[in-house]
């Protein structure tokens, strides 16, 4: 099942959401269907010796809606 990011045109939060199937998600924050889903980065490891020298990516590696990282 995938999990998506989704922003909420309603009241602009932003959700990570885990999506089956046509289920129509929902905005967590105030209920809404008006979701316009995001594009994602996605980490993968790298194969390339010099990848441990380039600097890290700002928001860490999974972005900032996460959670992990501080605001």
């Amino acid at each position: 099942m995938p999990i998506y990011e989704y922003l909420c045109r309603d009241c602009d939060s932003q959700a990570e959401l885990l999506v089956q199937g046509s289920q129509q998600p929902e905005c967590p924050q105030c209920g809404s269907s008006q979701l316009t889903k995001l594009l994602s980065v996605v980490a993968a490891p790298s194969r390339d010796s010099s990848a441990g020298t380039q600097p890290p990516m700002p928001g860490g590696s999974c972005g900032t809606s996460c959670g992990c990282h501080p605001h």
